[in-house]
């Protein structure tokens, strides 16, 4: 049998269904696979991408770093942290760092319980659930909601945006991105910013506003209401979607692996351990996209400044070269993973995701020991910065 070409293509509906297979035909035929189409480069293997990720003089994250930003060549506004390069985004991080403290992470745990315990309570007479629309989108929403000020009312208002904004055209060109989709993201916030400057509480859009940077030249100035709007867009839609599609992908898992999810019933201990081997094998983010800001080599070629570069973290996740028989999800694995990234743009609300994802499985485990995914019924979502499932519903069997 003759093999296919190999191609890959982010915005491809099918290759994203399952990209596994050909992630592990650029590992071992194209290390530094070209894609005409798009005009972008990619890097696959494990040791290539955790040498990249950190290094950002020479892969700039400015431009976009999801690949359909950074390929429409669009100019992304200050104060979109995932879309900065030092020093601005050195600037922001460290403002970022002071409201996503320790203290506050610690105060949320129980208020994460609630939301989750809301969720599933209602749940437990019936014949079974789906674990994102019913509860990995709802308890990412009111925790996000919860820590920057904004109503429940309206919660799935501004989720359901950004779900609006992030979908990937079913051509799979990636949709008609535009300088919109930023103005579009910062506008749904701006009557919360405005009436929060008048009644400031105890969330991060009121430390947002009140907020100090310090600049290159020592300077004390408040964020700019427009730094304020760009923050508040990014830490809504981030912490909802990649939330959302963690406890997707960990119960569609758990529902596979039997043995390991009563494994877990009997020692909740290893919970934690298996929301990182979730991660490590179904990256909510498995692409980052970069722009090559000086001529480099890889694998006995060059890239050229102003190249576009993609940096798979989730084909990292599964070589070999790396993980032992990284395949197969085992949750007593203790091997490390890149989903959260590596260096300065280390995701910043990875304590967020892994404690939310713990608490859900905490909860839900105490209800139900068995579940089966409910395949039929399943359905994925369609974005370039975030993989995994819009519904996951799976058919429970009673404690």
């Amino acid at each position: 049998m003759i093999e296919a070409e190999l191609y890959y293509d982010p915005f491809d509906y099918l290759i994203d269904d399952d990209p596994y297979p050909i992630w592990a035909r650029m590992r071992a035929e194209a290390p530094l696979y070209y894609n005409e189409k798009h005009n972008f480069y990619a890097l696959s293997r494990y040791a290539d991408v955790v040498q990249a990720l950190p290094d950002w003089s020479s892969y700039r994250s400015g431009r976009g770093t999801t690949a359909d930003i950074l390929f429409s060549g669009i100019e992304v506004p200050p104060g979109i942290l995932l879309f900065e390069d030092p020093p601005l985004h050195d600037l922001h991080r460290r403002l970022l760092s002071r409201v996503f403290t320790p203290r506050r992470m610690l105060a949320v745990e129980g208020l994460v319980r609630e939301f989750c315990c809301r969720a599933l309570d209602p749940l437990r007479d019936t014949d079974g659930f789906d674990f994102v629309t019913q509860l990995g989108a709802v308890l990412a929403m009111r925790t996000i909601g919860y820590l920057l000020g904004i109503p429940e009312s309206d919660q799935q208002m501004i989720r359901d945006g950004t779900d609006e904004r992030i979908t990937v055209g079913s051509d799979g060109s990636g949709g008609d991105v535009s300088a919109a989709i930023f103005q579009d993201s910062m506008v749904a916030f701006a009557e919360y910013i405005d009436w929060r400057a008048r009644h400031p509480s105890d969330d991060l859009m009121t430390d947002l506003l009140t907020a100090e940077v310090e600049t290159a030249d020592g300077v004390q100035r408040p964020l700019e209401r427009g730094e304020v709007l760009a923050y508040t867009a990014m830490i809504a839609g981030a912490g909802n979607e990649t939330s959302a599609r963690l406890i997707g992908f960990m119960g569609q898992l758990l529902g596979e692996h039997p043995d390991q999810r009563r494994a877990l019933v009997a020692d909740p201990a290893l919970i934690p351990a298996a929301v990182e081997e979730t991660l490590r094998f179904e990256a909510p983010s498995p692409v980052q996209a970069r722009y090559v800001a000086r001529d480099v080599e890889w694998h006995g070629r060059r890239v050229a400044e102003g190249s576009y570069l993609l940096l798979l973290n989730g084909s990292a996740n599964r070589d070999h070269r790396h993980f032992a028989d990284p395949d197969r999800y085992d949750i007593h694995r203790h091997a490390g993973h890149l989903s959260f990234g590596q260096g300065i743009h280390f995701c910043l609300g990875a304590a967020l995701a892994r404690l939310e994802a713990r608490v859900a499985f905490e909860e839900v485990l105490a209800r139900w020991r068995d579940w089966e995914v409910d395949y039929p019924n399943a359905q994925r979502a369609r974005t370039s910065s975030v993989r995994g499932w819009a519904r996951m519903p799976v058919r429970t069997v009673p404690t």
